[in-house]
């Protein structure tokens, strides 16, 4: 007797990548599409009315997500944690940031793939979470690993004053007037510090480097 397809709901803002997402996976023979939606809100009501097997969410909805009750598919994931606790989200995006992986791990998502990476990785993570397992790509389960077993990394002097400035609120302008430095060189500060956090933006340095007891906020 043949089993019933996996029923997937794929949650993103660009039309072109749903409709790529769809034709991949309705490729398998056990993958089936059942709706798609454009943001985190639709998202969730979808799949309490349709009750997937399995949510396909994007990280950032862009201007969607703007003047929604939901800011993006990690709030999703939670909202949905608490609508409909049996359906599982997996997170698809372009952001592989350790804040950005911690964030939808906590708040509930049973997987996390990377939109650059092969689909191999994208089917068994959308089959691993349907049967109620893990699905997380490679580079991702490295990532935390390596933060699981690597000390908290090392900040130079410099690069502790430009980040706590940049905790305290302060521009690039502001950080370089202060220290006396070029905006350029700033900017060459932070690209490092965010290298070494693992992430890619100033909100995520902040919470990582206060999370590792690295910068205070005042």
């Amino acid at each position: 007797m043949t089993s019933s397809p996996l029923r997937l709901l794929i949650a993103d803002d660009h039309a072109v990548v749903r409709a790529g997402l769809r034709a991949l996976l309705e490729g398998e023979a056990d993958i089936e599409v059942i709706a798609e939606a454009s943001g985190p809100e639709e998202a969730v009501r979808l799949a309490v009315d349709l009750a997937p097997d399995v949510v396909l969410m994007d990280l950032r909805f862009g201007g969607t997500a703007r003047g929604s009750g939901i800011a993006d598919g990690v709030e999703a994931v939670r909202v949905l944690g608490a609508r409909a606790p049996a359906v599982p989200v997996v997170m698809l995006t372009s952001y592989s940031g350790r804040v950005d992986v911690v964030r939808a791990l906590e708040a509930g998502a049973r997987g996390y793939v990377l939109k650059a990476g092969p689909p191999e990785d994208l089917f068994r993570a959308v089959r691993s979470a349907a049967v109620g397992g893990m699905g997380l790509a490679p580079e991702v389960v490295g990532d935390l690993v390596g933060q699981v077993v690597s000390p908290a990394p090392e900040l130079t002097l410099r690069e502790r004053e430009v980040g706590q400035l940049m905790a305290d609120g302060h521009s690039n302008r502001a950080i370089a007037d202060s220290l006396y430095l070029s905006e350029a060189t700033i900017k060459t500060h932070l690209v490092r510090v965010y290298r070494k956090l693992g992430v890619d933006n100033r909100a995520a340095a902040v919470s990582e480097a206060v999370r590792r007891g690295l910068l205070e906020l005042t």
